[in-house]
């Protein structure tokens, strides 16, 4: 029996970078997540036509070909937990191992770096997925302010914080490099649905980012409708509060029945290990309960909070108060890396986290009493 033929890499390239913007739509980078990949193929089918109206390129990737070929998260490793310094410069200086992600990975660096160098504006990347669970679609992003702006173009909850809850995603490596970036979750992996939302999310941010004008964009009104309708009655504004992470050898077994943004108690049983019950630490709502065989995730709380402190936050960043940070009592300049910060928790105490991330701070390491902090897309925020 031959080899399984591979998904094209390039879905399609429409466009020109002589005008305008480029807007990189990836799906699949996870494998038994296809929706993603589906909808780019309906959406750059439907763009052939219009591709003179285009002001600025639109080029649509597939994420982890040999995984989608077989229908898994990953062959070897998961692809979007590898997206570190130290492991892209590995793939950079030494060329990539044997692994399957590791072929994969090579591939994607040098395709994105190229679309990243030929770009001649701003630079794009919209990362579909989906979930194992069923529940609402949602966005998230690393928060930097035209990431965020760009996210709640779409009648979606936002998610903020999952940066700092799990390394090495693409959205999250490409951002630091200039990229606007978003992720947006479109469903469970299977859902028909889950297609059409993925779709609705392409045209929104073709309008959102000016590639295509509102007179040749007839689908985005319908498309503002489809993710409105299925987000009705969801916070329009979410951070993450808990990861529960899992290893195969844990037996971590998720609870049934569990959907996205369905409210957690503190203290509620939420699966079950090889040590018995494993409860909520947290008050909030259920996000990405693992129902797949693969997987290091095995479930997120999240909880609402107002989108009056989006407000706040842009306000406090754009009059350029994240350079006297260092100025709050317990917090001073890492010695050896600039943008990098050091908070003595035991003086910070309360605005340790909270202040730090509305003026666009994430944590990067967290020692005791000691919380490493630089800023969120600061190329662009």
């Amino acid at each position: 029996m031959g080899e399984v033929a591979l998904p094209e890499r390039v879905i399609a390239e429409l466009g020109s970078t002589e005008r305008g913007d480029t807007l990189i739509v990836v799906g699949a980078v996870h494998g038994n997540e296809p929706a993603g990949w589906e909808a780019s193929r309906r959406v750059a089918a439907a763009l052939t036509t219009r591709e003179d109206h285009l002001d600025g390129r639109v080029v649509f990737i597939t994420g982890n070909r040999r995984a989608l070929s077989m229908g898994r998260r990953f062959v070897d490793r998961d692809l979007n937990r590898a997206w570190t310094r130290a492991v892209v410069e590995r793939i950079r200086s030494e060329g990539p191992g044997a692994s399957a992600e590791d072929l994969e990975q090579a591939d994607l660096i040098r395709e994105l770096d190229e679309l990243v160098a030929t770009s001649t504006g701003t630079t794009w990347l919209l990362d579909l997925h989906t979930t194992s669970a069923m529940g609402g679609a949602f966005s998230t992003v690393a928060d930097a302010l035209p990431a965020r702006e760009l996210a709640l173009r779409l009648p979606v909850p936002l998610v903020l914080g999952l940066e700092e809850m799990v390394d090495g995603t693409l959205h999250d490596w490409i951002g630091e490099h200039g990229v606007v970036t978003m992720a947006f979750e479109s469903g469970q992996h299977a859902e028909p649905a889950a297609v059409d939302r993925a779709e609705a999310a392409i045209w929104l941010v073709l309008e959102a980012t000016g590639l295509l004008h509102a007179t040749h964009l007839p689908e985005a009104t319908e498309a503002r409708k489809l993710l409105a309708r299925d987000a009705a009655g969801l916070p329009p504004a979410l951070e993450m509060r808990y990861r529960h992470p899992v290893e195969e050898a844990d037996g971590f077994v998720m609870a049934p029945g569990w959907e996205n943004f369905q409210p957690v108690r503190r203290g509620e049983t939420l699966a079950e290990d090889g040590d018995g019950p494993v409860r909520s630490p947290h008050r909030g709502r259920m996000l990405m309960p693992l129902y797949q065989e693969q997987g290091e995730d095995g479930f997120f709380v999240v909880r609402e909070f107002s989108a009056f402190w989006l407000w706040v936050s842009e306000a406090l960043r754009r009059a350029g108060l994240a350079g006297g940070v260092h100025l709050l009592p317990g917090v001073r300049r890492h010695p050896e890396r600039d943008g990098v910060y050091v908070v003595d928790r035991r003086v910070a105490r309360w605005y340790a986290l909270q202040i730090l991330h509305l003026l666009g701070f994430r944590r990067v390491r967290e020692e005791g009493d000691v919380l490493v902090v630089e800023r969120r897309g600061v190329h662009y925020d």
